[in-house]
């Protein structure tokens, strides 16, 4: 990294950006495009010149380190050419088909994956595939270092680089936020216990949530098990990917929420006939399609630990780490608007991760006989640690941590906060509509996360209707094709357990 003697008028890197970018660990993003039509690289390089460098300072800004050992953004030249990769795909007979092509993506998003960005330069490069796969006629990939950004700001980045296919001149719009975030606002109690919850509850649930997250970044390992390998270091993996439709899920949703009601009226017809009930309906709250995704990849995983391993691998302790987006925000902004000063949704790096247990299953229910209780685990706890302190707690620690030792010191705690669980799930909202790339039209949109140590991530990407979920896996640890089966057996099951309970 450069060393500069003058560091006035330069921005701060945040806190976050300087633990991601570390001698512990590297993070970025790569979000992977599909066009429907083949890749013409000039009209990406105009794009990459015209629109996508302009949208951000850092885009065209180098790392560098300041007076006091502080790291600064320090605008540069850029040579777009520097950062623009064309490969090109080939069996040993000659052209390759789309479905070999689909094995060499996976090969060489594996390989950029591993490379570090080269000293000097911004950091980010975009890679454009021109040889058809069996989802695309072509497909570019971004990488963008996870200091310049977290996903919300660079998805956001770049849906500002990307107009609508059928007219750009509409806005882009979003899915409905309350389908997608675990509110409060369903929780309806009754009598003192509402009072209680609001009150008491959430400091309980901050000291416990709290208190927990250090003990998990710190001596508490999960189990080691067919989806936790233990390494202490980012290792070569693989990616595949499986398409939901966002209407089926909401139709779990939907169903569930017709069995929620149903129990309802027979409790409240129960309580009725007793002056002595008393009513606690916090099980009974309503399911987001979050919830049912998350529900369908928590059986998905219980599925493979079980095909894998047996029944050995269905009771183990193992726990995911869910992405929290600390903004107070109900759709994307612009970036002006992002870099704004005291700005309610700013640009940068604002999440925090919740850890939260995978269900279990006893040894004697080795046919999942209960589906739906994935989705109701999933909701009621991600919905418990939203509502209490301890992301917030579990922030100040790190400052502190920063401030009495150094930034390498906190990239070393959240590399072991990573290493010590299982899996990381991260989700990102994207657009109702299809989208157009310097003019093609783009198919589908799915994101990965790369530099970490875990063996097993899960990112889900909402674009145009559908739910993509991208599944890294450790390659030669875990088989990410059968994963994804049983992605679709898990949503299936879930989706027949609903149908069945509603009737």
């Amino acid at each position: 990294m450069e060393l500069i003697k003058e560091d006035e008028g330069l921005e701060p890197v945040s806190p976050t950006g300087q633990y991601f970018n570390s001698k512990v660990m590297s993070v970025s993003i790569l979000v992977i495009c599909e066009s429907e039509i083949p890749m013409d690289d000039s009209l990406v390089m105009s794009s990459i010149i015209d629109v996508f460098l302009p949208i951000n300072p850092r885009f065209s800004s180098i790392m560098v380190m300041g007076k006091k050992g502080a790291r600064k953004w320090k605008k540069v030249e850029v040579n777009v050419e520097n950062h623009v990769h064309v490969p090109s795909f080939s069996s040993p007979k000659g052209s390759s088909s789309p479905f070999e092509n689909d094995s060499f993506l996976k090969s060489y998003i594996s390989q950029i994956a591993m490379q570090p960005f080269p000293q000097g330069q911004p950091l980010w490069e975009i890679h454009i595939i021109k040889c058809p796969t069996s989802e695309a006629q072509g497909t570019l990939i971004f990488k963008l270092h996870h200091a310049l950004g977290d996903g919300y700001s660079l998805v956001g980045a770049l849906l500002s680089c990307l107009p609508r296919a059928d007219d750009p001149s509409l806005p882009i719009t979003f899915p409905s936020v309350n389908n997608f975030s675990s509110a409060n606002k369903d929780d309806r109690n009754i009598g003192l216990r509402k009072v209680v919850s609001r009150c008491f509850l959430p400091l309980v649930n901050t000291v416990r949530d709290f208190g927990w997250s250090v003990l998990k970044s710190t001596c508490v390992e999960d189990d080691l098990s067919s989806i936790r390998h233990g390494s202490e270091h980012f290792q070569p993996f693989l990616v595949s990917t499986v398409t939901f439709s966002l209407d089926r899920i909401k139709e779990i949703k939907s169903r569930l929420r017709v069995v929620i009601n149903i129990i309802l009226k027979t409790i409240l017809t129960l309580a009725s006939r007793s002056t002595r009930a008393v009513l606690d309906l916090s099980f009974l709250l309503f399911k987001t399609v979050n919830d049912v995704i998350v529900g369908v990849v928590f059986l998905a995983t219980r599925l493979y630990m079980h095909r894998t391993r047996g029944k050995s691998n269905l009771g183990t302790n193992s726990t995911a780490l869910v992405l929290l987006n600390t903004r107070n925000l109900r759709d994307y902004k612009s970036v002006s608007d992002m870099v704004r000063p005291n700005s309610k949704s700013p640009w940068g790096n604002n999440f925090a991760f919740l850890h939260v247990p995978i269900p279990k299953v006893k040894p004697s229910d080795s046919q999942f006989s209960d589906p739906v209780k994935f989705v109701h685990k999933a909701h009621e706890v991600i919905k418990r640690k939203r509502s209490s302190l301890g992301v917030v707690l579990t922030g100040k620690l790190l400052e502190i941590m920063k401030k009495c030792r150094n930034a390498e010191a906190v990239a070393k705690h959240i590399s072991r906060t990573l290493r010590n669980s299982s899996m990381v799930i991260s989700n990102v909202m994207g657009p109702m509509e299809k989208l157009s790339l310097a003019n093609h039209p783009v198919k589908g949109m799915y994101y990965t996360v790369v530099g970490t140590p875990e063996s097993l991530r899960i990112t889900i990407f909402s674009y145009a209707g559908n739910l993509r979920v991208a599944v890294g896996a450790e390659k030669g640890f875990i088989d990410s094709e059968l994963y994804t089966r049983l992605l679709l057996d898990a949503f299936d099951a879930i989706l027949d357990d609903a149908c069945r309970k509603q009737q």
